[in-house]
């Protein structure tokens, strides 16, 4: 066996049930044992073309078998692999490679083509360039066997690197399962981008034997069709499309489909009642952070409070903790604190170890919570994004919830912005459904009936566009 954990993962799995169905996708279907070939082979050239611990590797490639094929050559060379989103531009590749001190990276050519003349084919799926930066000394020597490293999406703030290493990942992964419960059985309907979501993700559905199946865009025909085509057991995805499968009028129905998750962003209890009216099955939603992986889930209360995250994952702690990071009585809001296996290793810029991170053991999110006295966790709001209104504390979240429930109203952005006389007054963006005529004035009386008055905008501004973090959370100021 390889001597790297993450790489022994795909060996054991490929040695276990080396014939059953390990990726479909555009190309077919691929076993594990031929996912295994192709990472192996890929491995080797890179090994021969100077890849080798201690090194940062790039893995720039679309959802297919190649990403992940990709994905566990770089983890059994000893490198440490950073996934790139194929689509990113040259000047974000560049502001990785500078961030990350990034020795070479490999693309499957899918997406944009990074402007460099260091591009050489290694394999029929690859091509592998290196940069400029010579390898003296070895990627993050303070963390023991690092595995991959992630810049965290940024809907606020700086961009920090999160390094995770090869324990990290097996611990992670083995905890994230005692909620998934995913085995050899299962076939994974897979739409996000895997350069943002992969540990808990793919890692862990390679370990445990279950399929994925890779849809090529947000289509609700085409998720349908997949996941009929493949027996889809778990649909994982965002709230967008969660609303685009809702709002499908195939009347086709999706038989195998046993569990939904919606994570990335919160999602609107009524989105999830349609989805549950249309096909049958609710949707649960799931907390997942690159500091720790995936500690809770809604399984068991997604009818009753679809608005919740769930409950802590078998091995996770989860506490809602003051100004003075000491726990509060269940139901007040404060930060959310998690501590449990997995966590992440250390960050990279500025570089700072876990345990200079953590908070009497619990990592600090950057959300508001509440929880119950059965341990049902709601996110209220960013703690980065609450807004301050004489005192008192509007979380965005809860208003923008409110406006993407008014007819004709597809996503709303709701912020501050000074005022004269007022100090502060709240403020909205929305993008309306075509060919839909919306009244101003109507939308704000809405708001007021309800929410409080001061969580109310006072100026709303229709909008064609709305920025987004590349994985489809809103960018905030």
């Amino acid at each position: 066996m390889n001597k790297f954990p993450v790489y022994e993962v795909l060996q054991h799995t490929a040695a276990t049930w080396p014939e059953q169905a390990a990726v479909h996708d555009e190309s077919g279907t691929i076993s594990f044992s031929e996912l295994l070939k192709n990472a192996d082979h890929l491995r080797i050239q890179l090994i021969q073309a100077g890849i080798q611990p201690g090194m940062a590797v790039g893995l720039k490639a679309k959802n297919s078998r190649h990403f992940i094929a990709g994905l566990f050559a770089i983890a059994g060379t000893g490198a440490v692999a950073l996934p790139i989103y194929h689509q990113l531009k040259d000047v974000e590749i560049d502001q990785l490679i500078q961030q990350t001190g990034l020795h070479a990276w490999i693309d499957d050519n899918s997406g944009t083509q990074y402007k460099t003349d260091k591009l050489s084919v290694i394999t029929p799926a690859f091509s592998l360039g290196f940069s400029n930066n010579l390898f003296t000394e070895p990627f993050a020597p303070f963390v023991h066997l690092p595995a991959f490293v992630r810049f965290t999406s940024g809907t606020t703030g700086v961009s920090k690197g999160v390094i995770i290493s090869h324990q990290s990942v097996i611990d992670r992964i083995d905890a994230a399962n005692n909620g998934l419960q995913l085995g050899p059985g299962d076939t994974v309907v897979w739409i996000l981008p895997m350069a943002y979501h992969f540990v808990v993700s793919i890692v862990l559905y390679v370990k445990y034997g279950a399929a994925i199946a890779v849809v090529k865009d947000f289509l609700a025909k085409n998720i349908i069709d997949i996941t009929n085509k493949h027996k889809g057991t778990l649909l994982y995805s965002s709230p967008v499309q969660v609303r685009l499968l809702a709002n499908d009028n195939s009347a086709v129905m999706m038989p195998s489909l046993k569990k939904v998750i919606s994570t990335s962003a919160g999602i609107s209890p009524d989105i999830c009642v349609a989805f549950k009216e249309r096909f049958g099955v609710a949707v649960s939603q799931a907390y997942g952070i690159i500091e720790i992986g995936l500690p809770m889930l809604n399984f068991f209360q997604s009818d009753e409070h679809p608005e919740a995250v769930g409950y802590a994952v078998p091995g996770y702690e989860i506490a809602i903790l003051d100004e003075n990071n000491q726990p509060l009585t269940d139901g007040e809001i404060g930060h959310l604190g998690i501590k449990g296996p997995g966590m992440f290793d250390a960050y990279l810029h500025p570089q700072r170890l876990r345990e200079e991170v953590l908070v009497n053991g619990y990592f600090l999110t950057a959300d508001y919570a509440t929880k119950s006295t059965d341990g049902l966790i709601k996110i209220e709001g960013r703690a980065k994004s609450v807004i301050n209104i004489s005192g008192i504390k509007v979380f965005p979240e809860e208003v923008e919830a409110v406006l993407e429930n008014y007819q004709g109203i597809k996503q709303a952005r709701v912020s501050s912005e000074p005022h004269r006389l007022l100090g502060q007054i709240i403020v909205a963006e929305i993008i309306v459904e075509s060919h839909v005529a919306i009244d101003i004035e109507a939308v704000i009386y809405y708001c007021r009936q309800n929410l409080s008055n001061f969580k109310a905008p006072q100026k709303i501004t229709v909008v064609t566009s709305l920025p987004l973090t590349k994985t489809g959370k809103l960018q905030r100021g």
